[in-house]
């Protein structure tokens, strides 16, 4: 359990989860935890999420899409067993999506219920329109988004973690607005007051860069570049989460993968189409790559036809011959 969560009686000690005492975790437990929960980290990443969680700091992780960034923030939240809470990002976010927002259909009933049996009159004077008023925007008629949840949850046990998805996809002015949340982890709700977190969530930012994240933000998490894996880890990945493949496939379909990305693709594949494509060419039955399989799997590693065309053009063939003899053990 991670350091100052809550923890109740009865609950029997999980030794794959974090201990409560922050001393005790170090970077190789933190390595094989992420390895039990089938996630293979290089030490960089490791270190990253092992300093993130002993200094309670937010971990920004930036790369190309595919790489794993997200599943980090899965992974946390099965080995530390907070609830995993994700906020994806898109052009527009506001604090409605963000944070909260009022339960307005409900609340309409509850003043027509009101209306009805009377309680509403205005006959009854101010007091009773400000009792109605305080029914109205109580926690009852709350709507908690990812932000609010995170900050204050309502279930008790470890904290929980907040996936904030692509955070390069949304505007300046909610960037703005996250970097002032994670500075306290509060939120204020004019109507009821202020929540703020007893232990702060676990926190994991993405970015796939398509712009550059303000500097206010970096420096108030823990940063990280997550590469695209050596092919050696990445055949590790592949057969970790596609047991049923054959080594032979695994391997030759990663080192197909790495071709790719050395062609100049316009979206290199990343790990996330890597393991597709063996899942794919493992249902068809294949063992191994050839040129027609990999022709008719195509559309499952490169997801643009400009670059499936370019490795039309360079030959499928001699693709084929690449990646086995890269794969060649």
């Amino acid at each position: 359990m991670l350091p100052g969560a809550c923890q109740t009686g009865g609950v029997d000690h999980d030794p794959s989860r974090p201990d409560r005492d922050a001393d005790a975790l170090d970077v190789a437990q933190v390595t094989q935890a992420l390895i039990d929960h089938d996630y293979l980290p290089d030490e960089g990443l490791a270190t990253a999420v092992f300093l993130a969680l002993r200094l309670a700091r937010p971990l920004l992780l930036e790369g190309e899409a595919g790489v794993g960034k997200t599943e980090v923030a899965k992974v946390l939240a099965r080995w530390t067993g907070g609830e995993l809470i994700r906020l994806q990002c898109y052009e527009g976010i506001d604090v409605s999506q963000a944070v909260y927002e009022w339960d307005y259909s409900r609340q309409l009933l509850h003043l027509r219920a009101a209306e009805a049996t009377g309680s509403a009159d205005r006959s009854g004077g101010d007091e009773r329109a400000d009792a109605l008023t305080d029914e109205l925007y109580s926690e009852r008629f709350l709507v908690r988004r990812p932000l609010l949840a995170a900050v204050a949850p309502t279930l008790g046990g470890p904290p929980p973690v907040l996936l904030i998805d692509e955070i390069d996809r949304a505007d300046d002015e909610f960037e703005a607005f996250l970097l002032e949340i994670l500075a306290d982890y509060s939120v204020t709700i004019p109507e009821l007051g202020t929540f703020r977190a007893d232990t702060p969530p676990v926190v994991v930012i993405t970015s796939n860069r398509t712009r550059d994240v303000h500097d206010a933000l970096k420096r108030r998490c823990l940063y990280h570049w997550v590469e695209h894996p050596e092919f050696e880890r990445e055949v590790r990945i592949v057969t970790t989460r596609v047991p049923e493949a054959s080594e032979q496939l695994a391997r030759q379909v990663a080192a197909a993968t790495e071709v790719f990305r050395g062609v100049g693709m316009y979206k290199p594949p990343g790990v996330a189409e890597t393991i597709d494509w063996t899942q794919a060419l493992a249902l068809l039955g294949r063992t191994e790559l050839d040129e027609p399989s990999v022709a008719a799997t195509l559309g499952t590693v490169l997801k643009y036809r400009e670059d499936q065309e370019r490795a039309r053009h360079a030959g499928l063939g001699d693709l084929v011959d690449a990646a086995r003899a890269r794969a060649a053990p």
